[in-house]
């Protein structure tokens, strides 16, 4: 099929876990995938499975420009949809995060995010037509201990994607919120990094409780409810393709059910219970 009759889709954040899955399962279900990453390796293994693959960096207003210019080129101008994949969590006590650690955690899940939608919107409205699509995360809704950075990035995501979707009520353009529980990818991986670049634990109050966390980080066993990014993908088509696609899309059974817990439970009752679960990791 030309290019030019397929839905062109950008999606960020493509080397591994979500992404991947999402721009190779995409390109198989029909649409035109345009799949970015930071590294230009990535991008270059993106290229030999036959995708679409340009370099783009969330942390980087140039990078974001150029992947946009990029993106824009490969599809004649008419991109349909945008997916903000890239993310990352940052593990600690809220205590314990500088202010630099905090603000590379928002520039990755958030500014960035938020600033390539910003340029790919003008595209949209020309055809009055287009989806933006938000990886957010159950942490966007309630809140656990020691993720309170990756908790704030995503709730401050998801306040811009409600308001977006007011503001381009008037349009065509349809803002939807994936929100994944426990997923399979390198997420605890690349967060065992950031912890480790960032959160001196012998000088915290919280040293016993970052040595569980470690162990909890370096175990490679799945939780009891992981699901593979296969579950992502099915939500997200239905997120491309129905006409009248769902705000917010839960996925994984903790997500469901810490969804109707949350509009049940009195405040200080879903504390204790996030306590609960908190102290059992």
């Amino acid at each position: 099929m030309n290019v030019n009759k397929k839905k062109s889709i950008l999606i960020t954040g493509c080397s591994t876990g979500i992404g991947r899955c999402l721009a190779e399962g995409l390109r198989d279900s029909g649409f035109h995938v345009i799949a970015s990453c930071r590294s230009q390796e990535d991008v270059s293994t993106l290229s030999d499975s036959g995708l679409d693959a340009i370099l783009l960096d969330v942390r980087d207003s140039g990078s974001i420009v150029r992947g946009v210019e990029k993106a824009l080129s490969l599809c004649n101008g008419k991109l349909y949809g945008l997916i903000n994949n890239a993310g990352y969590g940052q593990p600690g006590a809220v205590e314990d995060l500088s202010r630099s650690t905090l603000r590379e955690q928002f520039e990755t899940n958030v500014f960035g995010a938020q600033e390539l939608t910003n340029l790919v919107l003008p595209a949209m409205r020309e055809q009055n037509q287009g989806r933006i699509i938000q990886i957010s995360s159950i942490l966007g809704v309630i809140c656990l201990k020691f993720r309170g950075a990756y908790n704030a990035s995503k709730s401050a995501l998801e306040a811009l994607t409600d308001t977006m979707r007011l503001e381009l009520a008037d349009t065509n353009i349809k803002c939807c919120l994936i929100e994944p529980g426990p997923i399979t990818s390198d997420f605890r991986k690349n967060a065992l990094l950031y912890y480790e670049q960032n959160v001196i634990r012998d000088r915290s109050p919280f040293k016993q409780t970052y040595e569980r966390l470690e162990s909890r980080l370096n175990q490679q066993r799945p939780s009891r409810f992981t699901l593979g990014p296969e579950a992502v993908l099915e939500v997200v088509l239905h997120a491309l393709n129905n006409p009248k696609p769902k705000i917010r899309y839960p996925v994984t059974v903790p997500t469901k059910v810490m969804f109707q817990l949350k509009r049940l439970l009195p405040d200080q009752w879903m504390d204790r219970f996030l306590l609960r679960i908190s102290n059992k990791e």
